[in-house]
């Protein structure tokens, strides 16, 4: 009777370990669905399907094609449940259901109807990185930060809930992630002044449960001063506050448009904030907490763990925002639970996910300059800063500085394209971008719902690069180094897919979808689809066949130039100049491509 007690007992836990999510969980378990954005919710990208492998990948052929209707830049991907595919657009964020046992035909549509006032409000085109699944509902975020939870069935609209303002500059452009009983999302609008923020809405109901402040007062930003601890020190009272000047918090970004990944064992979710508001350093001194920090909150108060600040006093518009990549690898013989980020500072960071331990801090790309390295002491007073280079601070002594030949420009080494990583090799494959900047900051005032940005950039294939604007790595996150690095023409902005076939894909700008060996980084197969490759890389199985499937649609922060018709490459908060050959290249699209072995 005793055992029998311990075994429901036991029964219990895992059901309670299952969220009151269980729909979810046995779908990502599921090898043959693609159910979450991030391919699970350690945000891993890998695939145990292997039917695609590398001794056939290069006899992939088209197996099907679908028009979304939409030009403009397609970041995410689609999801497949039970041989329903739903497929999601740019503004004005349709959302498609597809049949996949019957070619694809449009099961439902659901297309909102938004104010089109809130295209200028978003920064850096009218992407959307995709749809969530959970519990039988599809949710979307719209650009004007509504969430709507629809039937999956049917499209019917369960709930609605705003969660912004677009009036005052808050903006989305992220996918939500559906944990336990709850949907957590984030918020777009740091180069308006907005005020960062992540909130826990309830997955029934769409009633808000809590949200957490990047910055402000401790009830605010959901802190213990003594429990909540920064590199193993409790961070103190009024952490998000006593690094800004005045009330400067009040409109001091860190937004969270991001990625969102969970354990579900320690109970936390992570994810990273942006950059404080405005660009120009000179006029927000201090350390500017909590902006550019990784964030571990427990997912049902929404209470921080740890933080860890990676670039205080951000001078280059280093947002924080890359994924959290959750793995269990040996250090120094012993096993730990891990956290890998990539940093649009151009710095990969592993870190312990349950203590917040800082391990490692990298550059993955040598050609870096900002900074020579993060203190790694933990009896430094400087533990876990970065040492910046006075030549390429924007800042001296409180005045503005003009800064040339800084690596990395404001689009980071990487932006929000995720990586993926492969349990077979233990490594990560990382789409990266290889460009410097010039940065001018000037004085700015802030108005609700208008640009609070400071600065006006110049961005340029880095000097080394011979006309290279990109590249596409594979990383080794316990050593700290690159293993091997593919060079590409454009910044490679399109998410990773890792799979147990030994194939690693990815897309580029011009449009291609790529399959490379995932030891090697050989190139095994290509394939130009109809216009230049923002979205992430997925795959699925239906009727006992492999399917790799990938968006294509020109824009986002690289292409706005082409997916705005931008005359003047240089225009607006994201153009380029390098990348107006774009157009040389492809054209805008919003299509999905979907690929499979020969019968």
């Amino acid at each position: 009777m005793k055992k029998l007690m311990l075994l429901t007992s036991g029964i219990a836990l895992c059901a309670g370990l299952a969220y009151a999510n269980d729909d979810l969980v046995s779908q990502m378990a599921d090898s043959k669905q693609w159910a979450i954005q991030t391919g699970d919710y350690k945000n891993q990208r890998y695939s145990e399907l292997n039917q695609i492998n590398a001794e056939n990948v290069g006899d992939l052929q088209v197996a099907w094609t679908f028009s979304t209707g939409v030009l403009r830049g397609h970041e995410g991907s689609p999801l497949v449940v039970n041989d329903v595919m739903y497929v999601h657009t740019p503004f004005p964020n349709i959302v498609y259901a597809l049949d996949l046992k019957n070619e694809g035909k449009i099961i439902w549509k659901y297309e909102p109807k938004q104010d089109p006032d809130v295209i200028p409000v978003m920064c850096c085109d009218t992407v959307n990185r995709g749809v969530a699944y959970a519990e039988g509902k599809i949710f979307l975020h719209q650009a004007d930060t509504k969430i709507v939870a629809l039937d999956a069935a049917s499209g019917d609209v369960i709930w609605e809930a705003q969660n912004g303002d677009a009036a005052i500059g808050e903006t989305n452009t992220a996918t939500v992630l559906p944990v336990k009983d709850k949907i957590i999302v984030g918020i777009s609008g740091g180069e308006f002044g907005v005020r960062g923020s992540v909130t826990a809405y309830n997955i029934n109901t769409g009633e808000r449960e809590w949200r957490a402040y990047s910055m402000g007062p401790d009830s605010d930003i959901l802190v213990n001063p003594e429990t909540t601890t920064h590199l193993g020190t409790p961070v103190g009272e009024n952490s998000g506050t006593n690094t800004w000047e005045g009330d400067q918090w009040m409109i001091g970004g860190g937004t969270t448009w991001g990625w969102y990944s969970a354990d579900m064992e320690e109970n936390l979710v992570y994810y990273g904030t942006g950059n404080p508001s405005t660009w120009n350093p000179a006029q927000r001194p201090g350390d500017n907490r909590w902006s550019m920090t990784i964030m571990a909150r427990d997912i049902d108060t929404g209470e921080a763990k740890w933080f860890y600040q990676m670039t205080p006093h951000d001078e280059w518009d280093y947002d924080g925002i890359n994924e959290m990549i959750l793995t269990e690898q040996e250090i120094d013989g012993e096993q730990r639970k891990l956290l890998t980020h990539f940093d649009r500072n151009g710095l990969g960071y592993t870190m312990d996910r349950v203590t917040g331990e800082l391990l490692v801090a990298e550059k993955f790309d040598p050609v870096v300059n900002w900074t020579t390295g993060v203190d790694m002491d933990p009896a430094s007073d400087t533990y876990g800063r970065p040492a910046v280079v006075a030549q390429y601070s924007t800042e001296q002594n409180g005045e503005d500085v003009n800064s040339t030949g800084i690596c990395p420009a404001a689009l980071g080494t990487k932006d929000q394209q995720p990586a993926a990583y492969s349990p077979k090799t233990e490594m990560f494959y990382v789409p990266t971008n290889h460009v410097c900047m010039d940065y001018e900051p000037f004085r700015v005032s802030y108005t609700a719902g208008q640009p609070y940005v400071g600065a006006t950039l110049a961005m340029y294939p880095a000097p080394d690069s011979h006309g290279g604007m990109g590249n596409f790595i594979a990383w080794d996150n316990v050593a700290g180094e690159i293993k091997w690095s593919i060079p590409e023409k454009f910044s490679v902005w399109s998410g990773a897919l890792a799979t147990a076939g030994d194939v690693v894909f990815y897309g580029t700008l011009e449009g291609h979808l790529k399959a490379v060996h995932s030891e090697t980084g050989e190139e095994l197969y290509r394939f130009k689809t109809p216009s230049g490759i923002i979205g992430n890389v997925m795959t699925y199985e239906s009727d006992g066949k492999q399917y790799v499937g990938i968006l294509s649609g020109v824009g986002g922060w690289a292409g706005i130039g082409l997916a705005a018709g931008l005359t003047n490459p240089n225009d607006g908060l994201g153009a380029v100049g390098g990348y107006a050959a774009l157009s040389d290249y492809t054209a805008l699209g919003g299509q999905l491509t979907v690929f499979a072995l020969p019968n």
